[in-house]
């Protein structure tokens, strides 16, 4: 069986697209590795990108990305809604065919290590990958940000894992480790009122009493006249992204606000989507079986 991984690195650029191209043509340059999306967000000025390849390969380009990044992103001159620590913020590994999260526990620790002897960027390992409970939360690494690390750097109990006891100049510092699926989920909210979102953002994260598994903020869309909740969901099976939206929609019209949108950055399983199906349609007996293009996949994989 082929082994495949999965990375998505969030770099602290999104409104200068040369310099994001730049970032993924390094990649496309490493052998069986695909970058199955990429996008730009100039309020969070930050960008995302998907990559998926053979374990080995998706270390390669994942280092080579961030030797690109560190290059090119000064983090002195960075703004954004977004929080962020480094010119690359973070680095997930998570396994999809034929790997284990060990295998991707132990790349992230070698990338890690990579990282921060050859770029000289300090490295928090984080998620499954952590080496204290504290690390685990990826907020409780981001904390203080970019200019907060200076002096939290110094701290015993902020020494990194990797490369040296100071922040970059200019790349800051990065989280790499090895997790589940995380869907990226936003909501946005027809007012310009960042309260309302922050309130929102307030009654669905777990860390405020609300759903187990979603890490929410609000977001002030300044380009498109709107707020927004900005989410990720690292468990969807057991925190849905319907029942979720929907919790968003009612405390919504609380205030009297409509949603007016909502978006997906990178990628997410069918089985959101077949979960978000059911509930909305009341199909009975919805499955991945149901999908052609599933069914075509597996007839390909046979031949």
């Amino acid at each position: 069986m082929k082994k495949l991984i999965e990375s998505v690195p969030n770099f602290s650029e999104g409104r200068r697209k040369e310099v994001v191209e730049e970032i993924i043509k390094v990649s496309e340059e490493t052998q069986n590795v695909w970058i199955f999306d990429w996008s730009m967000d100039e309020d969070h000025n930050r960008s995302v990108v998907t990559i998926v390849g053979d374990p080995q390969a998706v270390a390669e380009a994942i280092f080579k990305m961030s030797k690109k990044a560190v290059e090119l992103i000064d983090l002195r001159h960075h703004t954004g809604e977004h929080p962020r620590m480094g010119a690359v913020d973070v680095i997930p590994f998570v396994p999809i065919k034929g790997t284990t999260m060990e295998e991707c526990i132990d790349i992230s620790k070698s990338v890690g290590k990579r990282i921060g002897e050859e770029l000289n960027v300090p490295v928090y390992l984080y998620e499954r990958s952590a080496t204290k409970h504290s690390r685990e939360n990826l907020a409780d690494i981001r904390k203080g940000e970019f200019e907060g690390f200076f002096d939290k750097i110094k701290s015993p109990d902020w020494v990194p894992d990797f490369g040296p006891k100071a922040v970059h100049p200019t790349a800051g510092v990065v989280a790499v480790g090895a997790r589940e699926y995380l869907i990226a989920f936003n909501v946005n909210l027809g007012t310009k009122d960042i309260k309302i979102a922050e309130n929102i953002a307030k009654s669905v994260r777990n860390s405020s009493g609300g759903y187990r598994f979603i890490k929410a903020i609000g977001v002030d869309l300044k380009e498109k006249g709107v707020v927004q909740v900005s989410m990720n969901m690292t468990n969807y099976k057991k925190s849905p992204l319907y029942r979720v939206f929907e919790t968003i929609k009612s405390e919504a019209e609380r205030y009297g606000v409509p949603v007016v949108g909502s978006e997906i950055i990178g990628m997410m399983p069918m089985d959101v989507m077949i979960q978000t199906c059911n509930f909305y349609l009341r199909i009975d007996n919805f499955s991945g079986d149901k999908v052609i293009e599933n069914k075509l996949l597996d007839k390909l994989s046979e031949s």
